[in-house]
């Protein structure tokens, strides 16, 4: 199982090594050493979340109030999605950037977004299937979004799907009313890095 660290902090790639013969493949999705060992605390399973999502469909951008916010380990068990991670750190030295990850069937790989940071995909295909792994349960008060067509992210959603049809971006009607980076940041809904950082120095020292 490698870990890789993406271009915004606290966001990591994890490639597992698959064994295959005739039956099939086997893998480890998540194993608790190696994750302790990359983030530098260990992960409190509280909640597992699947979602099952056509061509197009855009979920996102996520987040939840620090303390304790939610991270998540995200995987995708049939078909494939182009997952987002943005730093919507007030102060941090990469606020407003993102990076992706294309989580799929074929590599398999998963990607882990620590508290504090939001979180979006796009389904590439019909009934792809998203595990998520969270740290803390589902809190309606708490949860918060931005929109992920905000023009100032300027993220660069796929245009085709797996099978190279062409794909046009669907949102829910939450989604689609959610604020841009600006306006979130002007309503007080986005969290601070020095909030965040607090948070993470208390799980590192459970």
């Amino acid at each position: 199982m490698k870990y890789r660290e993406l271009t915004v902090p606290g966001a990591f790639e994890i490639t597992p090594k698959q064994f295959g013969d005739p039956r099939g493949v086997f893998l480890e999705a998540f194993k608790a050493s190696p994750f302790a060992d990359a983030v530098g605390h260990s992960f409190d399973l509280q909640q597992v979340n699947t979602s099952v999502s056509a061509a197009g469909v855009l979920r996102g951008i996520h987040f939840a109030d620090v303390p304790p916010s939610q991270a998540k380990y995200v995987m995708c068990a049939k078909g494939a999605v182009l997952d987002v991670v943005v730093d919507i750190r007030v102060g941090s030295p990469t606020f407003g950037t993102w990076d992706t990850v294309l989580l799929d069937d074929v590599d398999r790989k998963a990607i882990y977004l620590s508290e504090g940071l939001g979180h979006a995909f796009m389904s590439l295909e019909d009934g792809s299937t998203v595990v998520y792994l969270c740290s803390t349960g589902y809190a309606p008060g708490r949860e918060h979004g931005i929109h992920p067509l905000d023009p100032a992210l300027d993220i660069q959603w796929p245009t085709t799907a797996r099978d190279g049809t062409p794909i046009t971006p669907q949102l829910s009607e939450k989604d689609e009313a959610a604020p841009t980076l600006a306006e979130a940041r002007a309503q007080g809904l986005l969290p601070t890095m020095e909030a965040v950082t607090a948070h993470l120095t208390t799980l590192q020292r459970r």
